[in-house]
């Protein structure tokens, strides 16, 4: 029989937060899977905790209930509905009943039609469900993997750094550094924990950045280049090995148009480049996402400069942004953290919700989730 919400008690909560904090400690390591976090508890002694390490590994209620030992009669709290399905490890439903356990109460139900289906099953075996406790919380935690399944793409973060006055550069091209370090220590977070970082060949030319995460410890994305015409430098740095030593992963999606001798040299340093069924634009931006999807990337950290992010904002694949704000002023015709044509009329605008400021030492980070409006949305023509 399943639980209603109204039986939801402050120790399940309790129990699902710590499960919650659990599943953190796999960010960044776990796609194309969820980060999945679980705790075993009988008679309010927890008996084991687990969590999913990396993909392809032992999943969260697996490790928990090893940890556990005998966990017959037990409750069990994990953040995602248990899986059904046999992929590169059993299901975790059938792991639950074979450990006899007695009630599972899990946050949010799994959107992957072929994983879906593990409460139903747990009924079956006579295990008591709840679900749906801190499902926006566990939604929250797996927006990456909830916008895969939901939208058929990764989600994408605009990141950029500008001045007051609205600058990413100088009018001579130089971008470093409009914010201080404890600023960029931040994108080094979010390297860390994002499967892939996406940047034009503008950028490669000008910055030629290394692209890696450089914390200790850290793990650093795939490289993914926008090129055309493969004017990639061979000897550009985001083909070195990072800190660790690891070597680079570089896709660059290009064109049928990218000269062959061109394409060969960027794959005789380790590139991986892949002449897109169209030519620029959104159409490039919507089908280096699908094949990157297929790729088991969850998520894209999005770099690019203005023209890039334009690109992908008109193709409606810009999730939320990330705008640094320096206390510099630039003055002039410096590129803006927006190029290409524009919106025609103020309705037509892109818009935020749920905006969140957070002063980094002497930065402003502003950050929101993106709203492009319907074309019902906007006024007749």
């Amino acid at each position: 029989m399943t639980l209603t919400t109204q039986q939801v008690t402050a120790q399940d909560a309790q129990y699902l937060r710590r499960a919650l904090e659990l599943a953190e400690q796999g960010r960044g390591r776990t796609s194309p899977n969820p980060l999945v976090g679980c705790i075993v508890v009988r008679e309010g002694v927890v008996l084991g905790e687990g969590w999913h390490e990396r993909a392809g590994g032992a999943h969260a209620e697996v490790r928990a209930l090893q940890q556990a030992g005998d966990a017959r009669g037990a409750t069990v709290y994990v953040t995602m509905e248990p899986c059904a399905h046999q992929g590169r490890t059993p299901p975790c439903s059938e792991a639950l009943i074979a450990a006899g356990v007695s009630r599972v109460v899990f946050a949010a139900n799994d959107p992957n039609p072929l994983a879906a289906g593990g409460a139903a099953r747990l009924q079956e075996a006579g295990i008591a469900v709840l679900s749906g406790v801190l499902q926006d919380e566990a939604e929250r935690q797996n927006e990456a993997f909830f916008t895969v399944q939901r939208r058929q793409r990764p989600l994408v973060l605009y990141k950029t750094a500008m001045t007051l006055d609205g600058k990413i550069a100088t009018r001579t091209g130089q971008s470093r550094w409009i914010t201080g370090a404890a600023a960029r220590e931040r994108v080094q977070q979010w390297r860390d924990q994002f499967d892939a970082v996406a940047v034009g060949i503008n950028t490669v030319l000008l910055d030629d950045p290394l692209l890696t995460c450089r914390l200790a410890g850290g793990r650093s994305p795939l490289k993914v280049i926008f090129d055309s015409v493969a004017r990639t430098p061979p000897a550009a740095k985001l083909f070195l090995p990072d800190q660790h030593g690891v070597a680079a992963r570089v896709i660059i999606y290009s064109t049928e148009q990218a000269p062959a001798n061109r394409v060969e040299a960027l794959r005789a340093v380790g590139a991986e480049v892949i002449a897109l069924p169209e030519q620029r634009g959104r159409s490039a931006v919507r089908a280096a996402l699908a094949d990157l999807r297929q790729r088991g990337v969850n998520s894209v950290l999005l770099e690019g400069g203005g023209t890039l992010a334009w690109s992908f904002f008109e193709a409606q694949a810009v999730d939320k942004i990330a705008f640094f704000i320096g206390p510099k002023l630039l003055g002039g015709a410096g590129a803006s953290p927006l190029a290409g044509l524009g919106v025609a009329q103020m309705d037509e605008a892109i818009t935020l919700a749920d905006l969140q400021t957070e002063f980094i030492a002497n930065d402003l980070l502003l950050t929101g989730q993106v709203r492009i409006p319907l074309p019902s949305q906007r006024r007749e023509r």
